[in-house]
């Protein structure tokens, strides 16, 4: 229960400000708008915390990367591969067309590009200080 809470709120902290920024500055949403959306997507969040630490902890153990690049692409890879489909199935349970699909997952992929790695090291950080992991992991380099 422990490592539930605690990648869940290190999703929620770390993606609700990204998100808020993005929404805010990038999208031009009022703050009404980027608290709606942010509402609507903490349960979101909060159902695939730990999906995603358990599959990010799955695919780090298997390819085991020595380094900072091998980590760095290994992670975003990890990332990517996991909410990538989050997002589309998001949008289809929204009732948006395959059209709306591809022009909102489009760029969200490059952005989960910038993401997925400093997520992976917030992730790491925070289980460290909850304690729910053995210090720092092997993947996350040097």
């Amino acid at each position: 229960m422990r490592a539930f809470l605690v990648d869940t709120v290190a999703r929620v902290v770390f993606f609700t400000g990204i998100a808020a920024c993005s929404e805010l500055v990038i999208a031009g949403m009022t703050p009404g708008q980027v608290l709606a959306a942010r509402r609507i997507m903490v349960p979101v969040m909060a159902l695939t915390g730990r999906p995603y630490g358990l599959w990010r902890d799955w695919v780090m153990s298997r390819l085991a990367p020595s380094g900072r690049l091998a980590s760095v692409l290994s992670e975003t890879a990890t990332f990517i591969s996991f909410q990538g489909p989050v997002s589309v199935l998001t949008l289809i349970l929204a009732g948006a067309s395959l059209r709306e699909i591809l022009l909102a997952t489009s760029p969200a992929m490059v952005l989960m590009v910038f993401v997925g790695r400093p997520f992976g090291l917030c992730l790491d950080l925070v289980r460290r200080v909850f304690r729910t992991s053995r210090g720092r992991d092997a993947h996350t380099g040097p």
